[in-house]
């Protein structure tokens, strides 16, 4: 009775094993491939107690990974297309099976009992603990496959050394019942150092994602602003168009009103026909309408904050740098300068912004000099802030710059900060590839 309890349980570890290492690989996706499984994991109990009665167990043991890990990778290799995965997926379902032999020893340990009883109660705890793998694990596993071989071989990594270890330790030599203190320790010793290494990962990992995630929102707000801020002040100019279109419409009015000697009316008229084109004004800077219409808002911006703003531009209409890097530039680089001018302002100082732009030799020249207070902090040469939600700018300045082969710098003179920048029209060749 032992022996067929032995036996079935062996069987038992094997499917359970096996279905395990094909749903982690996602294996089993279609019916051809179920049943040319099940076919093959049939056989694997056929040779098994041809082995288990011709020689003994030791034997069986010891070639348990020929007889059955190796032609479960190659079968599920075949199944799947892959062979990394699969290979993984048969040593975290071999580690998962020492879930299996553990609670069934802490049974009979608490219960009592020999090994006959330690079958028993594998074999019991064997569905149960399959589906419940199944059902949490499964989908985890396999979300792991998606990533690429450099992440798959950290995360197969334990269950490789497990499986070697169990079978160096155990099965091919008596290290481990010998009770050396360094093979005893040995799984401890790696799984602190696997958990050490997986919480620095992770840490680091997600404070990366996080800044990426602000950076990417930030850039996001900012386009999606200076997209309105252009479209915007692009109706505005439209509209001054129809009012100097609409001149001729004007001067019949007012000319009317003259003639019949209503002149406080016609006042009125050229007063508010006046004060609707100030309203609408944009400032031509320079040729580049997108440029041009960013330094208009924030120069009525800075007007509104009581800041002197000077501006001396020079670039062409036509750039190979989209309109967007540019407006995302030149928004964050004014933004920062405002936001320092205001609190400049809050202590009843004058504040200056001083811009220049220009464009020379497919090269984008950009100066931005602006008044500030306290003491600028660097860190290797990047200006940086503790204050929430500031800094991001400067990274977006930054990362706009590397992207088009330019270089920067910035500087605190005296009462003013100081941003320098050239942009490569040459690299957007470049840049466009990289992208695609």
């Amino acid at each position: 009775m032992s022996l067929w309890m032995s036996l079935l349980n062996n069987v038992a570890v094997s499917v359970f094993g096996s279905v395990l290492a094909a749903s982690f690989c996602d294996a089993l996706n279609r019916r051809k491939n179920r049943i040319i499984f099940w076919i093959c994991i049939a056989l694997i109990p056929i040779v098994q107690g041809i082995i288990y009665y011709t020689w003994d167990v030791d034997f069986l043991q010891q070639i348990y990974p020929l007889l059955v890990h190796v032609p479960l990778i190659l079968l599920l290799w075949g199944l799947t297309g892959k062979l990394l995965w699969p290979f993984f997926s048969v040593m975290g379902a071999y580690l998962c099976c020492q879930l299996r032999r553990w609670m069934a020893l802490l049974v009979v340990e608490i219960l009592g009992g020999g090994a006959m009883m330690l079958d028993v109660v594998e074999l019991l705890i064997t569905l149960p603990l399959l589906f419940a793998l199944l059902y949490f694990m499964t989908p985890a596993v396999r979300y792991l496959s998606g990533y690429s071989r450099k992440m798959q071989c950290q995360f197969g990594m334990i269950p490789v050394l497990y499986y070697v270890f169990d079978y160096f330790t155990k099965v091919y030599t008596d290290l481990l019942s010998s009770g050396t203190p360094v093979v005893v320790e040995f799984m401890p010793f790696i799984c602190c150092v696997a958990y050490l290494f997986f919480l620095l990962y992770n840490f680091t990992k997600g404070q990366e994602e996080n800044r990426m995630k602000e950076i990417q929102k930030s850039l996001d707000m900012q386009v999606a602003q200076s997209m309105r801020e252009i479209t915007a002040l692009r109706e505005s100019q439209n509209l001054a168009r129809r009012y100097r279109h609409d001149l001729r419409h004007h001067l019949q009015y007012l000319y009317a009103c003259l003639e019949n000697r209503q002149i406080e009316k016609a006042k009125d008229y050229i007063s508010d026909i006046c004060d609707e084109l100030e309203q609408q004004k944009v400032v031509r800077y320079c040729e580049n309408e997108a440029a041009n219409l960013i330094l208009s808002s924030f120069a009525g911006r800075a007007e509104a904050e009581e800041i002197v703003m000077k501006v001396e531009g020079g670039i062409k209409a036509q750039l190979k740098i989209s309109d967007t890097d540019l407006c995302v530039l030149l928004s964050n680089a004014l933004e920062n300068a405002i936001h320092a001018c205001e609190k400049v302002r809050k202590e009843g100082k004058e504040a200056k912004i001083e811009v220049q732009i220009y464009e020379k030799q497919e090269q984008v020249f950009l100066q931005v000099k602006n008044s500030y207070n306290g003491e600028a902090v660097f860190e290797n040469g990047v200006p940086v802030s503790k204050e929430k939600g500031h800094g991001i700018g400067v990274q977006s300045i930054c990362a706009i710059v590397e992207r088009y082969d330019g270089v920067y710098t910035f500087s605190a003179e005296k009462e003013y900060f100081i941003l320098r920048l050239s942009l490569s029209e040459k690299s957007v060749d470049s840049v466009h590839f990289t992208a695609d």
